[in-house]
């Protein structure tokens, strides 16, 4: 998985030569046709180049998913969360034994800036000293207003709507910069956010404007990558309609494709047309979209998550559940169901945030599903896969700094 830089240097080595032709070739007054052919032939070696780091990493990729077992391809699906402060027994687990890809921390597990540095250093050296050495990623809900984790020792995040009421691109930058580089600090890598929800009265969105929260959501995301954090866009396919919590129960949204196109997915499909994707994750609500699927959650739709949202929209990046453990979904399925059902329509990542034993049965659920031949090994390494590439090209490399983070978050 170490980043080779083997073009970067050879590139380097090739412009050098080219500047070296150049001044050569203009002591004899060589004619443009030669330095087009100088400049033609360095474009030509430096693609090449570029071309077989990126084919070595592509290879590199493609042997580690054939090394990895059933079980490891599974757990690197996972994101989880657990209950202490510190790597506790749940934690190491996790890690350990199902080798998951993910943590998700909470309030529960953040005191101050120093101590949840040392906590994500730790939990990221054990997954290092894993067999495939394959690194974590770290993850938080971090939107802002009312969804601020630690919110006393961290720096303040304005809502969204409060940014969308002031109707300033800069200040919507400048508070994800921010926000970015105090989660950095603490060893985060993903940010479970911008939401892109349209909604009048919900504090967590940025109104009902699709074309504002396009806008918007593009500088929140630019102010995580300049600040080395992954955003999430969420909740796809968008649910500003519903008044239901889903951590609670069920909902739909009673109307129209067209109508869902032009207003509340309006805002993803801008984004996917116009942003690298991966910058970016989309997480998939529990919530229900007659118009495309009138029986499965958005979550566990394939429908709406490969039909419409990897063949529509174009979306090549990773796609996250919403958290499994959420009234909207496990009310009405097992969670074995749930893991293979979402796997069967399209989800990279599945959030498994609160209880070891629903993170074992969603493990599990998945694990037999293979088993029976109802999802394809195929259909796990075409998850890994991506997963491997994102953490591999886009995730920053560096393990959290306490020191550093008790100087710079909250100040």
């Amino acid at each position: 998985m170490k980043k080779k830089y083997t073009a970067f240097f050879l590139l380097i080595l090739i412009i050098a030569a080219g500047v070296f032709l150049a001044f050569s070739f203009s002591n004899e007054k060589a004619k443009p046709v030669v330095q087009n052919e100088i400049d033609h032939k360095i474009k030509k070696a430096s693609s090449e180049a570029i071309s077989k780091e990126t084919f070595n990493e592509q290879s590199e990729i493609e042997q580690l998913v054939a090394d990895m077992t059933i079980d490891e391809k599974i757990g690197q699906m996972m994101v989880v969360g657990f209950q202490s402060s510190e790597l506790d027994e749940h934690a190491k687990k996790m890690i350990e034994d199902y080798h998951v890809g993910g943590i998700i921390l909470f309030d529960r597990n953040m005191d101050n800036p120093k101590q949840v540095a040392t906590l994500n250093q730790n939990l990221q050296k054990l997954a290092l000293e894993q067999e495939h050495q394959i690194p974590l990623i770290i993850s938080v809900d971090q939107e802002g207003g009312q969804i601020v984790r630690m919110k006393e020792k961290v720096s303040p995040i304005p809502s969204q709507q409060e940014l969308g009421k002031q109707s300033d691109e800069n200040k919507v930058y400048e508070s994800a910069y921010h926000n970015a580089q105090e989660l950095n600090a603490m060893g985060f890598n993903v940010n479970f956010a911008p939401v892109l929800d349209l909604s009048e009265t919900d504090t967590r969105s940025f109104g009902t404007d699709p074309q504002k929260a396009a806008v918007f959501s593009k500088q929140v995301i630019k102010g995580f990558h300049d600040g080395n954090i992954t955003g999430a866009l969420k909740h796809f396919p968008g649910h500003g309609r519903t008044t239901v919590d889903p951590h609670v129960e069920t909902s739909a949204v009673k109307v129209s494709s067209e109508e869902l196109e032009n207003q509340d997915i309006y805002p993803f499909a801008n984004m996917i047309d116009t942003v690298d994707y991966n910058q970016f994750f989309v997480m998939v609500t529990h919530v229900k979209y007659p118009a495309y699927d009138k029986e499965n959650p958005a979550s566990v739709s394939p429908i709406i998550i490969n039909d419409l949202l990897r063949e529509k929209l174009g979306y090549q990046g990773l796609v996250v559940t919403d958290d499994l453990e959420m009234g909207a979904v496990n009310k009405y399925f097992t969670y074995g169901d749930l893991g293979a059902k979402a796997v069967g329509a399209g989800v990279d990542l599945l959030l498994v945030c609160h209880t070891f034993e629903n993170q074992e049965k969603v493990f599990r659920g998945i694990k037999n599903a293979v088993e029976a031949g109802q999802i394809s090994e195929e259909r796990l390494d075409e998850a890994v896969k991506r997963i491997l590439s994102y953490k591999q090209q886009a995730m920053n490399r560096e393990i959290a700094n306490p020191q550093k983070a008790e100087q710079l978050v909250g100040k």
